[in-house]
């Protein structure tokens, strides 16, 4: 009986080192996308008084629970009983992925409007504030549905071959920490400015040691924000190309000479911008005959 105790206590300790293992990879592949998600979450719940930035980023912090709540079982039914079903979502999202970082570049070299929300917000009222605040919220968790599924869908096919178990361990394991992660660090982040007004108003001197530290996080929240949106636009690029060479033969066995990363960035980019024209195009086409009808 001892032995057989033994025995099952050290099947568990070698279960939890695999899931540990796993949690690792899972973790890895799905970096890519929490940088975005961490970028565009920032972006979000930025443009706002101060006072409200912490209460907008908790309600999408929420909705991000919710949406996970709902994939996660799903994605568990379609791996148990339709696993080719992941692969084909995991492709499909790449795609989708491929054209968000090809939107992204293409914004930053074409000029185009810019909407300043503290702007807008300083000729509204409070009920129109409110109401302006549930749209962006709204958006928002829209935003965090779509890259909840890609984070879910990684996860899980980084673990596909495992015991369902182990599965719905590890991907909720990955689901939790991106929601966690993500909105803490994004509450830390939006809320450096204030911390820096606060020490720059600690004493009366001026240049003090408060002062400068201040100054420093004030400045550097623009230039953090941006920068994750240029690691998040770049880890876009790299996750789907890894997604299309990994899940399909023919970019699996393209170009063999080149490193895998920039076989991976390469395709990224060449279907990215594929499916930006591809919708560009639908957008105008549907616009013209919009237009048309109601004319």
């Amino acid at each position: 009986m001892a032995s057989g105790l033994f025995a099952l206590l050290d099947d568990i300790a070698t279960l939890m080192d695999d899931m540990a293992v796993m949690s690792k990879v899972a973790a890895k592949k799905t970096a890519g996308i929490l940088g975005d998600d961490l970028a565009v979450n920032a972006e979000k719940a930025s443009g706002f008084v101060s006072d409200r930035e912490i209460p907008v980023l908790w309600a999408i912090a929420k909705g991000s629970l919710l949406n996970k709540v709902i994939i996660l079982p799903f994605a568990f039914l379609l791996s148990a009983f339709v696993p080719k079903a992941i692969t084909i979502i995991l492709v499909f999202g790449g795609l989708y992925l491929a054209y968000e970082a090809a939107e992204k570049i293409y914004e930053f070299f074409v000029p185009h409007a810019h909407d300043d929300t503290l702007e807008v917000l300083e000729h509204l009222n409070e009920v129109e504030v409110l109401s302006l605040e549930k749209q962006k919220i709204k958006s928002a968790i829209v935003t965090d549905f779509i890259l909840s599924v890609e984070i879910v869908i990684i996860a899980l096919g980084a673990v596909v071959g495992s015991s369902l178990l182990t599965q719905i361990v590890i991907v909720s394991f990955i689901a939790l920490l991106a929601t966690v992660g993500v909105y803490g660090i994004v509450a830390l982040i939006v809320r450096m400015d204030e911390f820096g007004y606060k020490l720059i108003a600690l004493n009366t001197q001026d240049d003090s040691f408060s002062d400068k530290v201040g100054r420093v996080l004030v400045k550097s929240l623009p230039v953090i924000v941006k920068s994750m949106g240029v690691i998040g636009t770049i880890a876009l690029i790299t996750v789907s190309g890894g997604i299309f060479v990994h899940n399909i033969d023919f970019f699996h066995h393209l170009f063999p000479i080149l490193p895998g990363i920039v076989r991976e960035i390469l395709v990224g980019l060449v279907l990215g911008f594929v499916v930006f024209l591809i919708v560009s195009l639908v957008k105008k086409l549907w616009v013209g005959m919009k237009g048309e009808a109601d004319a």
